[in-house]
This record gives structure tokens, C-alpha cells and sequence, in this order.
């Protein structure tokens, strides 16, 4: 049930994280029609977007050396580095087409991952924690009560989102069939599993 109180906040739905893209998910490109048509059923709707200057510190390619997908230590903590994706200005950074009727009802687009020096997965916070968005405000604002997350990529910024709506005092609602994963994997357990975990333990539903 949706109610007036909800937003849908649709993450990273850009052209790099799609099939072709520079940090392609599988399947990515298949969920931004049906986010679309969702996006029409909600009163508020925020879209977040990576949007990296040059060079960024999370890049594989800003660090001589390493390669895409191994974890570095960064003075705020685990940094996975990712291929350069989502450069501004550039068209990988662009909305995929099919979601562009959800972005042009957006109350909000949140760009994210601005600063050179941190990561930023989540719509709430940069990597460091500490660094706010300004999305929660703006939500409150709206009289949000409850966040509904769809998008890219599953494990990583719609789960951080959903984490940190939880940690900011909104339910989170994560639409699993709405979202694809990069699904990396990891000595004891892969990334989805590890978000799915903190899903349980943090109070993200997975329906609505």
C-alpha cells in the first residue's frame, strides 16, 4: 500500500551502470521502465545520480598499480575501487532514457559522489559518515515517513541508502525486484548477502 507519506527514491539509474556502461549491473537496463510506471503511484519522488569529477579517489585508474574491484584502506575506511564510471558531464553519467518521465516528476535529484577525496554510495551520506546529503531534511520537510528504494546497484548504493533512512529515523522499504546487484564476492559471504544481513538486523522490509 502506498500512502502520502511515502517517497520513492530511485538510485543511479544512469547509462554507465547499465549494460554498455562503464560500471555495468546485469539486467540493469530491465528495471528503469517498470521504476518508471511505479514512480507514477508516488507523491514524492527523489532520483539520486553519480555524478564524479574526473579522477576521483574511488577510481582504480587514480591509483597506480591496483585494478577495479580490489579494497583499498581510505582515511574514512574501505574503499572497493571501481572503474571510472559516472564522469561529469559525460553521457554514462546521463539518465537512462527509459526513466527520464520518473525524473521529470522528481521533487529531488541528489548528486552524489561530488567530492574528489570520498566515495559517496549512499543518498544520505558520503562514505565518511559524516557528510550529509541533505536529503533527510528535505524529506522530513515533505512529511516522508517512509522510503521506497529501487535501482542500482542493489548491494551497494540502494542498500546504503536503505540503511542509512533507517539510521535517520524513516522506515525503508527495498523493492529487491526493482533492483539489480554487482554481487561481488567476498572471503565468508558476497555482497548481496552481507547487505541482506544488515537488512535484518536494521529493519529494511523487502516488500511493501
Amino acid at each position: 500500500m502506498i500512502a502520502a507519506t511515502d517517497a520513492l527514491v530511485i538510485v543511479d539509474p544512469q547509462i554507465d551502470f547499465c549494460p554498455g556502461g562503464r560500471l555495468a549491473v546485469a539486467d540493469g537496463d530491465a528495471v528503469m521502465a517498470p521504476i518508471a510506471a511505479l514512480a507514477e503511484r508516488f507523491a514524492h519522488v527523489v532520483v539520486t545520480q553519480d555524478w564524479h569529477p574526473a579522477g576521483h579517489s574511488s577510481f582504480a585508474s587514480s591509483h597506480p598499480g591496483t585494478q577495479p574491484f580490489e579494497v583499498i584502506a581510505m582515511p574514512y575506511g574501505e574503499q572497493v575501487l571501481w572503474p571510472d564510471h559516472c564522469v561529469q558531464g559525460t553521457a554514462g553519467a546521463e539518465f537512462h532514457p527509459a526513466i527520464l518521465p520518473a525524473v521529470a516528476r522528481a521533487d529531488l535529484i541528489v548528486r552524489k559522489g561530488t567530492n574528489p577525496a570520498v566515495d559517496s554510495y549512499s543518498a544520505f551520506f558520503e562514505n565518511d559518515h559524516a557528510t550529509r546529503t541533505g536529503l533527510a531534511g528535505a524529506l522530513r520537510d515533505r512529511r516522508v515517513t517512509r522510503c521506497v528504494f529501487v535501482g542500482l546497484a542493489y548491494d551497494f548504493c540502494v542498500g546504503w541508502s536503505a540503511l542509512d533512512a533507517r539510521a535517520e529515523g524513516f522506515e525503508a522499504v527495498v523493492l529487491k525486484e526493482l533492483a539489480r546487484a554487482i554481487a561481488m564476492p567476498a572471503p565468508q559471504s558476497s555482497s548481496v548477502d552481507a547487505i541482506e544481513q544488515r537488512f535484518r538486523t536494521e529493519g529494511v522490509h523487502l516488500n511493501l
